[in-house]
């Protein structure tokens, strides 16, 4: 049974899996097109991190990253390649706008990578009501990037 929790930054199971994330994109876009956190700012003040956790095994991160009053930015969200089509990244995805909603937020923005590897990630995120976008925060337009957005 896959449990959503607040993620222990300094365990080496999560590090591990983050790491792995971070390998998987370098592939996908030139490294000034990618924007994926590292643990040390995943560790910034105003970021909110969780994993999902089966039994012992990491299955799933997402983040949240505070931009402005109200708005805030999809961050790190990942499903263990092995366990993706089983629901993680919509339970996490359902995970982070809620609690996003319960503190106030109105607005959850994120940006993914145009390349094909990130074809299934951008249909989840349409399905559940994101929109494309103009770049927001501190992104500029670029061919690597889609920015995509919702009010919550």
């Amino acid at each position: 049974m896959v449990t959503i929790v607040p993620a222990d930054l300094t365990d080496t199971r999560v590090i591990a899996f983050l790491e792995e994330h971070l390998r998987d994109l370098e592939p996908t876009a030139p490294e000034e097109s990618r924007h994926a956190l590292d643990l040390t700012g995943l560790q910034a003040p105003g970021v909110r991190v969780w994993t999902a956790v089966d039994e012992d095994a990491v299955v799933g991160t997402v983040a949240l990253a505070a931009l402005e009053e109200g708005h805030e930015e999809l961050k790190s969200m990942r499903s263990d390649p092995a366990r993706r089509g089983q629901g993680i990244g919509r339970a996490l995805l359902e995970f982070a706008l809620d609690d996003a909603r319960s503190r106030g937020v109105s607005t959850v923005s994120l940006e993914t990578g145009s390349d094909d590897f990130f074809v299934a990630a951008r249909s989840m995120y349409m399905r559940a009501g994101f929109r494309e976008c103009g770049p927001f925060g501190s992104y500029r337009d670029d061919p690597n990037s889609v920015y995509l957005t919702r009010e919550i």
